[in-house]
């Protein structure tokens, strides 16, 4: 959205539905998700896994989603994953911005990263996994990230 790319470069999503080289079932990677999960692997990196390290392309290739499974054995988060490492990123770059006043290139960066953080929160809001009246601050950032 803000970074002007173009094309539909990158990898691409098999074709079929159903890998037929991969030696899993169903159940098997349901219970090597749920295993992740446990350790406090985040969903992403759930996904990296099982596609890096057990050759499992696609969880949905088995009718499963990734964070569906997680979520029955995770604890719940006070924001979504994809909002929490925005959030985290936001934090991060607040503590660049504290020591380097002068790096405009930064501060348009977190501009940025502020307001698509703000239109995420009001989604979430409006889908009810927030509450009603969440709003985004860099004091409640700092809370949710430590």
């Amino acid at each position: 959205m803000h970074s002007r790319k173009h094309g539909k470069h990158g990898s691409k999503k098999p074709v079929r539905k159903k890998a037929v080289w991969v030696s899993y079932e169903a159940e098997e990677v349901e219970k090597l998700v749920q295993k992740l999960a446990k350790e406090g692997t985040t969903n992403a990196m759930i996904g990296l896994k099982l596609r890096d390290q057990y050759g499992v392309p696609d969880v949905r290739a088995f009718n499963l989603r990734v964070a569906n499974v997680a979520k029955k054995v995770k604890k719940e988060q006070a924001v979504p994953e994809d909002m929490y490492s925005l959030i985290k990123k936001a934090v991060n770059l607040h503590k660049h911005m504290a020591g380097n006043r002068g790096d405009a290139k930064a501060k348009h960066g977190l501009e940025l990263l502020e307001s698509k953080i703000r239109r995420l929160g009001k989604y979430y809001a409006r889908k009810g996994i927030l509450q009603k009246g969440w709003k985004y601050s860099i004091e409640n950032a700092k809370l949710i990230v430590k």
